[in-house]
């Protein structure tokens, strides 16, 4: 009796493989989706999610393996936005002195003078001070937090320079331990129990919430330029966009004093801008002052 038509047994195979790759992609959406059916559940039948003893959401260490995932950039955001309240737009660095004396006139000199600050004077500095605190705080060394944190506070080079980078570590602590409180920033104020200043704060803040260390550092030295930057266009003055145009221009000094800083020991920190460390001790007798640095 008649043979099926070649086309008809085509036709049922192509049927088949697609029975069979929807039964595959059903397979694979399953597996790709384990919250539906893996969530653990506490004794009172509630999902039981991470947090920590605030309450607030933890980030996982496989979260945080490749950079920062939503949460840990919500946090780095929420503490080095302008509207964070350490108060930092009142310090220039002694910029407002190098404005006075001719240093700094322009976008272009700003620029100059900002790049040397960042790659090699006070910026790498406090790079390799939150690279150490961020590391301790991580590994829960008490003694190698409380090295770090005497060191930093001994480290300013002018009474200014310590005003600024103290006052901004104290208002940035009292802020994230009320806020976005993590039991590293408890353990920092029992390790020492000086001056705490403003990188060694940020830094154990990002190793408390599980924040890599390289997104940490090159944030925070952002902030700092920016900061500065917007200190410059008001004292110059510059335009906004000029502004921008410099920050532009130190993305790459902020990444390699980031990758220089995390691989220095404490041993090789040191700086060389003798002129902007000037700067820092002339404002103290500066006769018109905006800035309290």
């Amino acid at each position: 009796m008649g043979r099926k038509p070649q086309g008809h047994s085509r036709i049922l195979e192509r049927e088949e493989g697609v029975r069979s790759s929807a039964s595959s992609c059903a397979r694979l959406s399953r597996a790709s989706t384990p919250l539906r059916h893996s969530r653990k559940k506490n004794v009172d039948g509630r999902v039981k999610h991470g947090h920590d003893e605030a309450g607030k959401a933890r980030i996982s260490k496989d979260d945080t393996a490749a950079g920062p995932n939503a949460a840990a950039l919500y946090r780095l955001m929420a503490w080095l936005s302008p509207a964070y309240p350490v108060g930092a737009f009142s310090y220039s660095s002694g910029i407002e002195w190098a404005v006075e004396a001719g240093d700094v006139k322009d976008a272009a000199s700003l620029q100059r003078w900002l790049t040397v600050m960042i790659g090699e004077g006070n910026g790498f500095c406090d790079a390799v001070l939150f690279a150490h605190a961020h590391r301790a705080a991580a590994g829960t060394d008490d003694a190698a937090l409380r090295q770090v944190a005497e060191l930093a506070a001994a480290f300013a080079p002018s009474k200014e320079r310590a005003l600024e980078t103290a006052a901004q570590g104290a208002a940035f602590l009292a802020a994230t331990r009320a806020a976005w409180p993590c039991a590293a920033l408890e353990r920092l104020a029992t390790a020492w129990d000086g001056p705490i200043v403003y990188p060694i704060a940020v830094g154990v803040a990002a190793a408390g919430h599980g924040i890599p260390v390289a997104p940490a550092l090159q944030a925070y030295l952002h902030a700092v330029s920016a900061n500065l930057i917007s200190a410059g266009v008001r004292l110059v003055p510059l335009g906004q966009t000029d502004g921008q145009r410099v920050l532009a221009a130190l993305e790459s000094v902020v990444a390699e004093a980031a990758a220089r800083a995390m691989a220095a020991p404490l041993d090789d920190i040191g700086g060389a801008t003798f002129r902007a460390d000037i700067a820092s001790m002339k404002h103290e007798t500066q006769y018109t002052r905006l800035f309290r640095s």
